[in-house]
């Protein structure tokens, strides 16, 4: 697919990413962060320990980097955005500058990164914005790694299919139409096991809302349990580790980065695509576990 192969070219340029040096048959392994919440300030209110934001992201980068995976993914509110709730948050106009320092700490991993967006992302940015600080092409899109697809979502978006941007209640998430239909054609034109990224949890019904999260969500599982070939969806934004299933499909909730009171928390995962398996390897408050899907007829 064009994009893929776009997107794929993209990433080498930009993050530097070494050439893919291990056996075909070799399971792919990466590290996953969520809910960095990059500021120079901290919440009174709200048990975030975002100046830390530099000690964290270093010692996952670290990490990675001594356990050569294939590749990096953060799954969203990699900044936390202007509003820090009971202080004064200050100039909002730094807000940029602080969203590529952050970037910068994250350039210390050698390989491949991805970038998942964030409802945090959007209170202070448009995606423009983000797409030029990031140094990405797109909000979604997916790549390959020896018999593993990926796919990342983008969930920010309105009601009415419009981009969320410089909005503090951009919480909820929408998948549009053209982005489905996107997923509907990129899925299809794939038969290796799928692991889909998303920021907003696709499993979660809020009962204040009367509705789900990601507000059409079963639109969104329907196509993913559709195609036959998705093993698990990665999710952050609640802070807390949770797993569901759905028509056979994993829906994991990663423990938060950025929790005060808490070890640095992420995960080194593990796809046998050979033995049809996905091992999470976590560190922190992030728990370990392995479960196996099933092949697609």
């Amino acid at each position: 697919m064009a994009c893929v192969a776009t997107t794929l070219l993209l990433v080498l340029a930009v993050f530097g990413g070494g050439g893919d040096t291990a056996p075909d048959s070799a399971p792919v392994r990466f590290g996953l962060f969520t809910d960095l919440h990059a500021h120079d300030l901290d919440s009174p209110l709200e048990g975030k320990w975002m100046t830390h934001t530099a000690e964290r992201l270093g010692a996952f980068c670290d990490a990675m980097n001594a356990q050569r995976v294939d590749f990096a993914i953060q799954l969203g509110d990699f900044i936390n955005g202007w509003v820090v709730l009971g202080t004064d948050p200050g100039d909002p106009s730094r807000i940029p500058e602080v969203l590529a320092w952050a970037d910068g700490l994250y350039a210390a991993f050698r390989g491949p990164r991805y970038h998942v967006l964030g409802n945090h992302d959007v209170y202070n940015l448009d995606k423009a914005t983000l797409r030029k600080i990031l140094g990405i092409e797109r909000t979604y899109y997916s790549f390959d790694v020896r018999g593993v697809h990926f796919v990342v979502l983008d969930v920010q978006y309105a009601e009415d299919g419009t981009d969320l941007a410089r909005t503090y209640t951009g919480v909820a998430g929408f998948v549009p139409p053209a982005e489905l239909e996107w997923l509907r054609e990129d899925l299809a034109a794939s038969d290796h096991a799928t692991i889909v990224f998303v920021h907003q949890m696709l499993d979660a019904y809020v009962e204040a809302w009367g509705r789900p999260l990601v507000a059409n969500q079963p639109e969104v599982q329907a196509v993913l349990s559709a195609d036959g070939d998705v093993a698990a969806v990665f999710q952050g934004h609640d802070h807390t580790f949770r797993r569901t299933e759905v028509d056979g499909i994993e829906y994991i909730t990663f423990k938060a980065l950025v929790d005060q009171g808490t070890l640095p928390s992420w995960a080194v995962v593990t796809v046998d695509p050979l033995a049809r398996t996905v091992t999470v390897d976590g560190a922190g408050e992030q728990p370990s576990f392995a479960f196996t899907y099933e092949e697609n007829p």
